[in-house]
C-alpha cells in the first residue's frame, strides 16, 4: 500500500518559502495515501499561478492546463476514464476569475472529481494585484487607492448553486485540510474545497496570525449539521465565511455519470470504437 513518500518526486518547489502551498501538496499527498490510492491511480490537473504548479509536484498523473481551464480537462478525464481519482487544483484568481463560468457549471454538474482552490486574496504569480477575493480597501499594484470592489463569497456561490461538497480549511492546519482532502476524495460527486492559503510576499493583510484570530472551525459551533444547507448558509453569513470544515454535504444527491442513461462503467478507453457496417447505415440513415 502506498504512503505519502510515494506521491512525492523529485521535483523541488519554488513557491517562496513559507507559501502556504506547501501545505496543501503534502495535505493532497497525505490524503491519497490514507484513501488507499496509488500514484498512477491519481491525476492532478491544474491551472495557472503560483498554484498551477502542484501538478507537477506530486507523483500521479499531472496535467498543467491554461489559465482558469483546469475544471473542464478534469471532467473530461473524469469522463474517458472514471477509474482515476482526480483532483482539479487552482488559485482563487484561476478559480473564481477568468475560470469563474467553469467552477459554477461543474458544480452544478456533480461530476465526481475533488477541486481545491488555494485562495490567498491576491495574485502572487504576477507579483501582487487584487483578486476577487480581496477585501474592499485592499491597496496593492494594481489599487493603489483601495480596492472598491465586494470580494466574493465562494463558499455561499457553491451553496447557492446547488454543490453536494463544500469544505474550506486553512494550510496552516495540515491535520484538519488532510482529512478535508480525504473525505472530499471520497465524496461521491464534485468536492469543492477553498483553503486559505496565506501568500507572504505580497499579502501582509490576510496572514497565518490574521487567519488565527479570525477563523472558526465548525466543530466548535454546537449543533452544527452539514447536511443542513439552510444552516450551513446562514452560518456562512454570520461568521463572513470565515469558518472551517466540511460546510455542507449531500450524499443523496447523484453524480452527473450516474444520471447519464446507460453510461458504461468501464473506461472509455478500454471500450472498442469500432461500430458494425450496419450501425454505421443506421447512424446515416439518421442524418439524411
Amino acid at each position: 500500500m502506498a504512503t505519502f513518500k510515494d506521491f512525492r518526486n523529485q521535483i523541488k518547489p519554488n513557491w517562496c518559502p513559507g507559501c502556504g502551498d506547501f501545505s496543501v501538496q503534502a495535505a493532497i499527498q497525505r490524503a491519497c495515501a490514507n484513501a488507499g490510492l496509488e500514484p498512477e491511480q491519481v491525476a492532478v490537473v491544474a491551472g495557472i499561478g503560483c498554484s498551477g504548479r502542484i501538478s507537477g509536484y506530486i507523483n500521479a498523473y499531472g496535467f498543467h492546463g491554461v489559465h482558469g481551464r483546469a475544471l473542464p480537462i478534469a471532467q473530461g478525464l473524469k469522463m474517458a476514464n472514471n477509474e482515476l481519482t482526480v483532483i482539479a487544483a487552482g488559485g482563487d484568481g484561476d478559480g473564481y476569475a477568468i475560470g469563474m463560468s467553469h467552477t459554477i457549471h461543474s458544480i452544478r454538474r456533480n461530476i465526481d472529481i475533488t477541486y481545491i482552490v488555494m485562495d490567498n486574496q491576491i495574485y502572487g504569480l504576477t507579483k501582487g494585484q487584487t483578486s476577487p477575493r480581496s477585501e474592499v480597501g485592499f491597496v496593492t499594484k494594481s489599487t493603489p487607492k483601495g480596492s472598491i470592489e465586494s470580494p466574493l463569497s465562494p463558499m455561499q456561490m457553491a451553496l447557492s448553486a446547488g454543490a453536494s461538497f463544500v469544505a474550506q480549511s486553512v494550510s496552516s492546519d495540515l491535520k484538519g485540510l488532510t482529512s478535508i482532502i480525504e473525505q472530499g476524495i471520497q465524496h461521491k460527486g464534485f468536492s469543492f474545497i477553498n483553503v486559505f492559503s496565506p501568500c507572504v510576499t505580497f499579502n501582509k493583510i490576510n496572514t497565518y496570525d490574521w487567519f488565527k484570530e479570525n477563523l472558526v472551525s465548525l466543530d466548535d459551533i454546537e449543533g452544527y449539521d452539514p447536511s443542513d444547507r439552510n444552516r450551513a448558509m446562514s452560518t456562512l453569513m454570520e461568521y463572513n465565511g470565515l469558518v472551517t470544515g466540511i460546510i455542507h454535504q449531500n450524499k443523496e444527491l447523484p453524480s452527473y455519470q450516474q444520471q447519464i442513461p446507460g453510461f458504461s462503467e468501464q473506461p472509455l478507453y478500454k471500450q472498442s470504437l469500432k461500430i458494425s457496417e450496419q450501425e454505421f447505415e443506421k447512424l446515416m440513415t439518421e442524418f439524411m
